[in-house]
């Protein structure tokens, strides 16, 4: 029994030390998977907070792999407190760009915003019409 647990021992140290060549380290705020451009708060966003399952995530980014997906949570459930700060970050970041935008609108932004009103005008001039 003392053989077989060692060996489990073993390969959970190789298993922690292997985790972390699935991903691309950046910069401290990017942190990516090998072979992709994808980040880890793309899977954990979807993972925790959309409740998504590994299978889930994997079918709606067609450029991961499964174990793609299961490495990520694993590393985040590994490093937790410091994978967390990380996604804190990254949605106070998201939070700051959506305000940027909303203040400082682009061209093509304001041009869609025109025209779904000018749709949304229409539709009820049209459904007043039938109501008549």
């Amino acid at each position: 029994t003392k053989i077989c647990y060692h060996k489990i021992t073993i390969l959970s140290i190789n298993l922690v030390m292997q985790l972390e060549d699935y991903f691309n380290f950046l910069a401290p705020n990017d942190i990516r998977l090998k072979g992709t451009r994808v980040g880890i708060e793309t899977i954990l966003y979807d993972f925790i907070h959309r409740d998504r399952t590994p299978q889930q995530i994997a079918q709606t980014y067609p450029s991961l792999t499964l174990e793609q997906v299961y490495a990520t949570i694993l590393y985040y459930l590994h490093n937790k407190e410091t994978v967390s700060k990380y996604l804190a970050d990254w949605l106070e970041w998201n939070h700051q760009q959506v305000k940027a935008q909303q203040l400082n609108p682009s061209p093509a932004a304001i041009r869609m915003r025109k025209l779904r009103a000018e749709q949304e005008a229409k539709k009820q001039a049209n459904d007043a019409q039938l109501s008549a």
